[in-house]
């Protein structure tokens, strides 16, 4: 077992989620690992590489359905993160039925020079469901691989190559996805990435650094950052961010409206990365209809249908200007069976109105958190919209202090009691369930908190 980092290595890890080698997460271990987990657990840690967010690992999963994920004991677990990947669920019968189908047909994978059916048509409902005319798509297997792809057009239609991003954010780990990214731990120790990546403040009404109350003076100065940027360096090929950020951080539309005026000003990109927050995650299919359209939309994670890695970027008519270089030219891009797979899980998410679902279940959540916020001196700031949500914790409601160690507690308590969610930030808990998560579900979930906030501030340790 590795072994326990310092206290400033955990910070930097903590940017991104729960770290995997604190003394609670060992209780946790010795608690509820079962002799049969054990076993793997350690056959686990035995055969890959150790890192951090990842290996040591959590507990050893068995099944997972709906909403819920099982644990080799036979426990179910309420599913707050799912790694983004189950808009329509855990092996929705409908996507897994698809995916059957399309193997059953013989026709899975198809080598390059040729095209079929299923990925023309997950292509053409791409067209049809995004929003402002965007209508050509390239397919890759993850989302780095999609960020990447969208920054070479970037680069490739304005002639430019460098970018602007935020701090904080995550793009993926591959090199390029983290030179544009904005947090150290995914960058850290590697030495020089993409040259002209530059990064600035995301505009967080809770806690910006500025000490503004007012969400238009936020704005305003984020976008003073990112003209400034602008104005001084010429050879600017894109402004690239999530909508709506990981933790969530929840922008005003005037905002977004600025950046793209600035993006029309200069001649950059605007590229949004919706691999988190897209297929109805904020309650309308993409986030970006929360806003403005970008020039370069990134999808990935549900895509795959929960099943099957996948993910793509999805752009304009105008921008189909590169027949003579090959920027997505990846061995998946045209994977039958992937396409089968994301075909199915649009289809999940139309026919049962889970957009629709997750702004309906979203307000009311938000409205039972706040109520909890009122009562709980730990919460200090609930954010959310749709199915897309967090609880920010802290030490002290005046001084915003983050309340780091007490968030792990409550999420080792959570877990055993049939709730899972991952911290972001070390303080935040993040909640992104299934789309398929019903009202019954989430009162259970959101009575697990209550309860188990209310015992760590009466001193409860794990």
């Amino acid at each position: 077992m590795p072994k326990t980092p310092s206290p400033n290595d955990q910070r930097m890890q903590r940017e991104q989620g729960d770290v995997n080698t604190t003394h609670n997460r060992k209780r946790y271990w010795e608690r509820n690992l079962a002799p049969e987990s054990r076993k793997w657990f350690d056959e686990d840690c035995r055969y890959f590489l150790h890192q951090s967010l990842s290996t040591p690992v959590l507990n050893v999963i068995a099944g997972a359905e709906g909403a819920c994920i099982r644990d080799q004991k036979g426990r179910s677990y309420i599913d707050m993160h799912g790694n983004g990947v189950h808009n329509a669920g855990f092996n929705h019968p409908a996507v897994v039925a698809a995916v059957r189908r399309q193997l059953d047909e013989g026709l899975t994978f198809c080598p390059r020079r040729y095209t079929n059916i299923p990925a023309i048509q997950l292509a053409k409902k791409l067209a049809e469901i995004t929003p402002g005319g965007l209508c050509r798509s390239l397919f890759c297997p993850g989302g780095s691989e999609a960020i990447e792809m969208a920054l070479t057009l970037s680069r490739q239609v304005t002639g430019r190559f460098k970018t602007i991003s935020f701090w904080d954010s995550f793009h993926g780990a591959g090199f390029a996805a983290a030179g544009v990214g904005g947090e150290e731990h995914f960058h850290g120790g590697i030495g020089p990435l993409l040259p002209g990546a530059f990064h600035v403040d995301f505009p967080n009404y809770y806690r910006n650094p500025w000490g503004f109350s007012r969400e238009e003076d936020v704005d305003a100065e984020c976008l003073r950052q990112i003209e400034h940027v602008l104005a001084r360096e010429p050879e600017m090929s894109a402004v690239i961010g999530e909508p709506i950020s990981a933790t969530p951080v929840i922008p005003s539309k005037r905002y977004w409206e600025g950046v793209r005026a600035l993006c029309d000003r200069y001649g950059a990109l605007l590229v949004f990365d919706e691999i988190i927050e897209g297929f109805g995650r904020t309650g309308k299919m993409f986030a970006c209809e929360h806003y403005v359209t970008p020039d370069v939309l990134v999808l990935g994670k549900s895509l795959g249908g929960g099943l099957l890695p996948f993910a793509g970027i999805v752009t304009h008519e105008k921008y189909n200007t590169l027949p003579h270089r090959s920027i997505g030219h990846y061995t998946h891009e045209k994977n039958a069976l992937c396409a089968a797979a994301a075909l199915a899980e649009i289809g999940v998410i139309e026919r049962e109105r889970l957009a629709e679902h997750s702004a309906r279940l979203g307000a009311c959540t938000l409205q039972r958190l706040n109520e909890m916020k009122n009562r709980h001196p730990l919460i200090g700031h609930v954010a959310g919209l749709g199915l897309h949500i967090g609880i920010d914790l802290v030490r002290d409601p005046a001084t915003k202090e983050r309340a780091v160690d007490e968030a792990e507690i409550v999420m080792f308590k959570c877990l055993e009691r049939g709730l899972s969610f991952k911290t972001i930030d070390g303080n935040v808990l993040t909640l992104r369930p299934a789309l398929v998560i019903t009202q019954t579900e989430m009162d259970r979930a959101l009575d697990i908190l209550d309860q188990t906030i209310g015992e760590v501030e009466r001193g409860g340790s794990y």
